[in-house]
């Protein structure tokens, strides 16, 4: 009797054990739960040493959840800590696990976690368009459009240097009436910028060689490695008689890399600086929360002459493109593998040399996790530098810009949307508001700064961009992408505050809510400028920004959207069905009207001619922008 007292009390308790584990094991409320698209960050401590953290160690996650099973790589953040960022692109569990290429560091390996994700209620997501989930090509591959379907058309400014101490990073509240001044911060020049309806910006990461230093902002080393060919420091003359670089620290004085000490005013890009990155981390969570979601560009084609000449090219390169992408890879972004604004043979690397890079870096370690689009702002066109498809497999949304702009990008953009398979295209550096250069002066006429006519030849590259293919939307320039800033002189170019006041950049909200005038109607147009009689003005030039008429509609041809440009002729319009009933509604692209509809009737060939521009004149004496739809 006794021994059956013991035994079933010995039963009894190891029942009540084993519930009460299975129980803690599966309460949801030891499940930590997140949200979709909402960053999660893994810290992992190394329980080794390494003499170089940055290069000896790899590590990452195997994250499986809801159709979802890749690797996230992790990066390092000074001290024995990795990190690895993640994000759950669907309600439902996810699972993690941790590996490394160092077996035996117990602080790396097999780690373990899981956690629940829900998504966002319609309040949630009308206040953070970035909760719609991450971008991504559009179902045709011409435009972009959040996860979950919605368009999205992206109203970008250029703030090349804002990674760094140019615009710093406040950590305070700007006021909603906020005007642009000395003393600018980060999160005033969002502020500014989301009010005028704003949804990107684009960065440079850093500028590993730029420094304030005894050295012209363009120069070589002794064995003829040039380091840099800088924007200018401007009133900082060195012993040359030229002026120095610019200086591109953090807010705290760091800088991205530490110097070689083998090859002065060399980067080390073997050792990085955990810190600086530390800075932009903050920028990116504030863009972030802000709805934004920016271009994040490595470096300036500048320092990478030095970089190959230096070190093993591919693999330091491609370990800092995949530390930023595993850094930056769980926000919402397009990235940008090299700012190749221009291509001069002492400056920079050669588009091949990029491309091998680049392809050694989507080898390795495989395309952006979360799928958001890989592109390069470039010199003329990423198709014709790198190619298309396999001939450079990293790339997927392609780009125009710098050199030209005018006319003449309309025919790159056009090559772009019938390159099959389809990529979304975007003008990334157009004509540029203020800038005294020879490739920003259309026909070479260059307009006193802020102007009507310099404000013209910006917003007339708006629309001549995105109405020749460019559907993925457009980014705003100013003469101040050097972003000269509080406590040095303004020197040629203007300073940040000044720029961001001119009135070119109130023309981009309008160019938007033109595009998304009929939703995401928009993202099925196609090219038709053959479909307009005359296309051009008498005496207009192919090298300018007057004369054009552009034309985009669909395959139903029920639906289009066209631009005349200042000096335009009245045209004939072919391609529409005929005899039909049509809708025509100006629209102001200066002030974002729209006029009162007009109906016309094509004839039995679907001709149709264009009542007289609004202003009464023919031609006309300004820009118009216009949208036919079927009755």
């Amino acid at each position: 009797m006794k021994y059956n007292h013991y035994n079933r009390l010995l039963i009894f308790v190891l029942c009540v054990f084993s519930i009460s584990s299975i129980s803690c094991f599966r309460n949801p409320g030891e499940i930590k739960k997140h949200q979709t698209w909402e960053m999660v960050e893994i810290t992992l401590e190394a329980g080794k040493e390494y003499s170089n953290y940055y290069t000896d160690v790899t590590c990452w996650l195997e994250l499986k959840g809801p159709d979802f099973s890749k690797r996230i790589y992790g990066f390092w953040d000074g001290g024995n800590t990795f990190k690895i960022r993640i994000v759950a692109t669907k309600p439902g569990k996810w699972y993690w696990q941790s590996f490394s290429n160092q077996p035996d560091d117990n602080g790396l390996n097999n780690k373990q976690g899981e956690f629940e994700a829900a998504g966002w209620s319609e309040k949630e997501l009308e206040n953070n368009p970035n909760r719609h989930g991450f971008i991504r090509p559009s179902k045709n591959g011409h435009s972009l459009q959040y996860a979950d379907g919605s368009p999205f058309f992206i109203i970008g400014d250029t703030w090349l240097a804002g990674a760094t101490w140019r615009l710093p990073f406040r950590n305070a509240v700007s006021p909603a009436n906020y005007e642009p001044g000395p003393g600018i911060g980060f999160e005033d020049a969002v502020t500014y910028r989301k009010k005028q309806g704003f949804n990107s910006v684009s960065m440079i990461a850093c500028f590993p060689n730029w420094e304030a230093d005894e050295n012209s902002n363009t120069y070589a080393d002794s064995n003829g490695i040039f380091l840099r060919n800088a924007w200018e420091k401007f009133g900082y003359i060195v012993k040359s008689g030229q002026m120095t670089s610019k200086d591109m620290r953090d807010e705290s004085g760091n800088k991205p890399f530490e110097m070689s000490q083998l090859h002065k005013g060399v980067a080390n890009f073997d050792r990085i600086i955990p810190g600086y990155f530390q800075s932009l981390d903050r920028k990116m969570k504030y863009l972030s929360e802000q709805g934004f979601v920016p271009l994040l560009e490595s470096v300036r084609r500048d320092n990478c002459p030095s970089w190959k000449a230096y070190y093993d090219f591919n693999e330091s390169y491609s370990r800092f493109i995949q530390y930023l992408i595993s850094r930056y890879g769980a926000y919402n972004i397009l990235f940008s593998g090299i700012h190749l604004d221009w291509i001069p043979k002492e400056y920079s690397l050669t588009a091949d040399e990029f491309n091998e890079a680049l392809t050694y870096h989507f080898k390795k370690y495989g395309p952006m996790p979360f799928g958001q689009p890989y592109t390069t702002l470039i010199n003329n066109s990423t198709y014709t530098q790198f190619g298309h498809g396999q001939d450079c497999p990293w790339l997927t949304m392609h780009s125009v810009g710098n050199n030209p702009r005018d006319h003449r990008v309309s025919a790159m953009l056009d090559t772009l949307f019938k390159l099959v398979p389809a990529y979304p295209a975007i003008n990334f550096e157009p004509y540029y508001t203020g800038w005294d250069h020879p490739i920003n002066k259309p026909h070479g006429e260059h307009p006193a700064v802020n102007s009507a006519r310099d404000n013209y030849f910006t917003r007339a590259m708006m629309y001549v961009s995105v109405l020749s293919g460019g559907l993925s939307g457009h980014v705003h320039g100013t003469a101040a992408y050097d972003m000269t800033t509080t406590g040095e002189p303004a020197g040629f170019r203007p300073f940040i505050w000044d720029a961001m006041k001119y009135k070119s950049a109130d023309y981009m909200r309008h160019l938007g809510e033109f595009i998304l005038s009929e939703d995401e109607k928009y993202q099925t147009l196609e090219p038709a400028q053959e479909d307009i009689l005359p296309r051009k003005a008498n005496g207009s030039f192919d090298d300018g920004l007057d004369g054009w008429s552009y034309m985009m509609r669909n395959v139903e041809k029920d639906f289009a959207l066209l631009y005349f440009e200042n000096g335009s002729v009245k045209p004939a319009l072919k391609g529409f069905l005929p005899d039909r009933r049509y809708s025509l509604k100006w629209y102001d692209p200066r002030t974002g009207k729209w006029e009162k509809p007009l109906i016309v009737r094509t004839d039995d060939q679907g001709s149709l001619t264009i009542p007289s521009f609004p202003d009464s004149k023919n031609p006309s004496d300004t820009d118009w922008a216009l949208k036919i739809k079927k009755e």
